[in-house]
């Protein structure tokens, strides 16, 4: 999934190739990825596109009339870039291709997604609040504002384990399943511990490590085209997706411990004391 550095980076590249530039046309291909009807997607034609913001793992196109095209890519989903778009409208099928927006250039981009779950999701609305998801987030962990008080304040009373707690958009937004292992793995602090259990010392740790490893992660996908970013993000990850590996810090194996839907991944040593965590649903750590 895309999360907050790719989404950031997708917005600056966006921003470099559609400010400017008008929309001719909205083309929806999959029935499911278009969420809202009114505005009608129709209403964004002719529109020029003014500015590119991200909200979390939200883009969000703002136009000259006042209208978003706000999208979020969810697990599968992706974005290409096109210097030339393929001539006729996308016929609706099989296919990944969910839906096209095409410029007065011939240039443009397509929304894809793989797999059977369809949850690539695009809104067009006079607000950004009007998408439930935007309406919902946390502050964004990068903004200026988003200092360590702050971080303890969201953190105080908060019952649930580190790992859930990073992943919650209504509680921090843009974090997801990769960064959350990256950020625990770099403050060196297991999963399953308790977000109201953290002294002092370790909210500074990890508010240390939650901005040191996204900015650091921002900056390494800052001026990619969009075709290279999935590369980039695999390739800067310590601990994600990497079980069985050695822990590029300590040496000691890569665990993972999988649930359902999901899977994380950690280091003993570096995380929990050496001890392993109970692969299991509803993993606690081993006492």
């Amino acid at each position: 999934m895309p999360e907050l550095p790719e989404v950031e980076a997708l917005k600056d590249f966006l921003a470099e190739h559609l400010v400017g530039h008008e929309i001719v046309r909205v083309l929806p291909v999959a029935i499911s990825v278009l969420k809202t009807y009114d505005p009608p997607v129709t209403a964004l034609d002719g529109q020029e596109v003014t500015a590119v913001h991200r909200h979390g793992k939200f883009l969000d196109l703002t136009t000259a009339g006042g209208l978003h095209l706000v999208t979020h890519l969810a697990r599968a989903g992706w974005l290409h870039w096109k210097d030339r778009l393929p001539d006729g409208r996308p016929r609706p099928g099989k296919g990944p291709l969910a839906l096209r927006v095409a410029l007065e250039t011939g240039e443009g981009f397509d929304l894809t997604e793989a797999g059977t779950q369809k949850r690539l999701s695009v809104y067009v609305v006079r607000d950004p609040q009007e998408v439930p998801g935007v309406a919902r987030l946390g502050p964004d962990p990068l903004a200026a504002d988003f200092d360590e008080a702050r971080f303890a304040a969201l953190l105080a009373g908060e019952r649930r384990q580190l790992k859930g707690a990073l992943r919650d958009q209504s509680l921090i937004a843009g974090v997801g399943n990769a960064y959350s292992d990256e950020i625990l793995h770099a403050a060196r602090m297991s999963p399953f511990k308790l977000a109201a259990s953290l002294t002092p010392g370790e909210i500074h740790t990890l508010h240390e490590a939650l901005r040191t490893t996204l900015t650091e992660a921002v900056e390494r996908s800052r001026g990619l085209a969009a075709g290279r970013l999935k590369a980039e993000k695999k390739s800067g990850l310590r601990v994600h997706g990497r079980a069985g590996q050695p822990c590029p810090v300590c040496g000691d194996t890569v665990r993972e411990v999988s649930f359902s839907d999901s899977s994380l991944q950690y280091c003993p040593t570096c995380q929990t004391g050496g001890r392993p965590l109970a692969d299991r649903r509803m993993s606690r750590l081993l006492k």
